[in-house]
């Protein structure tokens, strides 16, 4: 009995350790399977382009490439939406801007130094 109880629980928190990770067993503040992995840096170069597939027909800018952290890339994610006057995310390292606002967003990022192209059709 005791044989099968122990490989049917585990360990969810110590009083010395804290929170455990379920999956690692290590406690949370040192777990490394949680973490995110690095985005890979990309080639340098900023791409724009139009996305409307699988948004129910609505237009979305779609940013990516820009080599920023997370915090950074909302804070100019935020500058940029103001810069259109519409709404929009940050997933995944990209941002997605509502509506199809490329040429203001490839002269907007050219005026920051960015090297941008316009990519897809």
């Amino acid at each position: 009995m005791k044989r099968e109880e122990s490989r049917n629980s585990r360990l969810v928190y110590s009083s010395e350790l804290g929170r455990i990770c379920p999956d690692c067993g290590k406690p949370a503040t040192g777990c490394v399977c949680l973490k995110k992995p690095a985005r890979t840096a990309g080639d340098g170069i900023v791409r724009v382009q139009r996305e409307s597939k699988g948004r129910g027909g609505k237009t979305v800018t779609v940013i990516t490439g820009i080599p920023l952290d997370d915090e950074a890339l909302k804070t100019l994610a935020g500058e940029l939406k103001r810069r259109c006057g519409t709404g929009g995310t940050v997933k995944d390292g990209t941002v997605e801007i509502q509506g199809d606002h490329r040429e203001l967003l490839v002269t907007e990022l050219g005026k920051r130094g960015y090297r941008v192209k316009k990519s897809g059709g």
